[in-house]
């Protein structure tokens, strides 16, 4: 045990975060054009609830997989973050799609 939180409430975390990532992936494959903010935020929220689950109930590789989960989503949320921004992308003078931009192309 990492962490000393009860029992119930290390398990309420564990659920909690294992719904958020089932949602996200729920989302992800029911939504034609997710809302990438959404997608990474439910991935990352159940990602960190699961890993403070883990840290009651440890087990490594879990914790592994989950620690690289939450370090994908959240480069997603930043990913998606400097497109909002309109920063410009690696290699690139022009700046970052935006769903205006998209639009804007449909005929």
């Amino acid at each position: 045990m990492i962490l000393d939180l009860p029992q119930w409430l290390s398990n309420a975390l564990g659920f909690a975060g294992t719904a958020c990532c089932i949602l996200a992936y729920a989302y992800i494959t029911y939504e034609h054009d997710p809302n990438r903010y959404l997608q990474h935020g439910l991935n990352l929220a159940g990602a960190v609830l699961l890993l403070i689950s883990l840290m009651v109930n440890v087990n490594l590789p879990s914790i592994a997989m989950e620690a690289l989960w939450a370090i994908i989503a959240g480069w997603g949320l930043l990913k998606a973050l400097r497109t909002r921004t309109g920063r410009t992308q690696p290699g690139s003078s022009q700046p970052g799609p935006t769903r205006q931009n998209d639009e804007a192309r449909l005929p």
